[in-house]
């Protein structure tokens, strides 16, 4: 089974690299101002970019470009960069990497910056593996860094530089009731956004919501129900006593799961995290003193990857930690007395199939399960393979 599961791993492995490349229609802005409609390979960068590849139309050649020939480029109506020169802080926040400066250290840096809010008021967003700083612009000003800083005032405190409060606070003071929002404001991207936006609306001005537009777009939760049907072997060992060795066979059996996907927001919705609490059971019976009747609920927590095929259809992999919660579960082995079923994680990982974003298909297979733990002397091995079926409620 192992084997099927590693051929069928490197199958949609294989299925990726034929897969269609998606290049969506947006623009960019040359160095000389000129504007060239094009289409973009659209990554859901995670990391703000420094360079993307484009072509003129379906059929044309692929072509890249970067930072230093490019001002300005957007996909669609949801998505816009643009390459301004900046002053930007880069310090950590990790504690092995914190400051103990409480004023920003600035360095000047030609960025592509993403923009949030754009209009009176515009928010742009930076990322860089694990960075997030934000900027923002008042009318005909400068892009400037919103300054948010933790540093350390001791080797065991820290506290943190929120000058950004007093940034928004000078520049929005006309906003109703603004000394009161800003001052509990953080420095996350829905609460700075949803103050642009408040900011825009004041006196009707024109504003572009592209953080809004983005999300209408990303499929950020799907409920899914998971009836399965499974191959459970169950063997035992007394590492003092080997007479009393059982193998419990293999059985078939049924599950009933529901997964909790929250899809994460980058690179193009292929990654998801998981979260499927599982009735499983496995029984058998050798003798009328030899016997298991084993029921659990299982709670796998994963990460899942999705490798698009089409527009309708897409192969996923994941794999996941299994938490096991075993109830009125019971083991007895021979001339011995009944065991109640104590067990611990193990592994699974699964190779499956999405069609329509509502029905999915899925061979999982879970590494051995010990499920004697706590008694000396015996252990145990508990295998199982499953095919699983999946409907999107939501």
């Amino acid at each position: 089974m192992k084997r099927l599961l590693l051929f069928l791993v490197i199958t949609a492995l294989g299925f990726n690299c034929y897969s269609q490349i998606e290049f969506e229609k947006g623009y960019f802005i040359d160095n000389s101002d000129q504007r060239v409609e094009c289409l973009i390979k659209n990554l859901d960068w995670k990391s703000n970019p420094t360079e993307f590849e484009y072509r003129l139309s379906e059929n044309s050649e692929i072509k890249k470009t970067n930072i230093s020939r490019v001002k300005e480029f957007g996909i669609g109506n949801v998505s816009k960069f643009i390459k301004d020169t900046v002053q930007i802080d880069r310090s950590g926040k990790d504690l092995s990497h914190m400051s103990r400066e409480k004023s920003p250290l600035f360095r000047e840096e030609v960025l592509f910056l993403k923009i949030l809010v754009e209009g009176n008021a515009n928010l742009y967003q930076f990322v860089d593996e694990g960075l997030l700083r934000f900027f923002f612009k008042m009318k005909d000003g400068k892009v400037t860094q919103l300054v948010y800083k933790p540093y350390m005032v001791s080797q065991f405190q820290k506290a943190e530089n929120t000058q950004f409060r007093q940034q928004l606070y000078r520049e929005m003071n006309g906003l109703q009731n603004a000394e009161s929002i800003i001052e509990n404001i953080d420095y996350e991207t829905s609460e700075l956004v949803r103050l642009f936006v408040r900011y825009n609306e004041l006196g009707n001005s024109g504003y572009s919501n592209f953080e809004a537009k983005e999300n209408e777009r990303r499929d950020a939760f799907n409920l899914n129900i998971r009836p399965g049907i499974k191959t459970a072997s169950l063997s035992i060992q007394n590492t003092i006593a080997p007479s009393r060795d059982a193998d419990f066979g293999t059985r078939a059996g049924i599950s009933f799961g529901i997964e909790g996907e929250f899809v994460l927001p980058f690179n193009k919705n292929k990654w998801a995290v998981i979260l499927e609490p599982t009735f499983q059971y496995f029984k058998s019976e050798l003798t009328t003193d030899v016997y298991v009747d084993y029921k659990s609920v299982e709670l796998p927590i994963g990460l899942r990857y999705y490798m698009f095929l089409n527009k309708n259809s897409k192969i996923f992999l994941n794999g996941s930690m299994v938490l096991d919660f075993p109830f009125n579960a019971v083991l007895k082995p021979e001339n011995g007395a009944e065991f109640e079923i104590n067990s611990k994680p193990n592994m699974a990982f699964g190779l499956g199939y999405k069609f329509s974003e509502k029905y999915s298909l899925e061979l999982r297979y879970h590494t051995t399960r010990e499920i004697l733990n706590g008694y000396a002397s015996w252990l145990s091995e508990y295998n199982t393979l499953s095919l699983i079926f999946g409907y999107s409620i939501f």
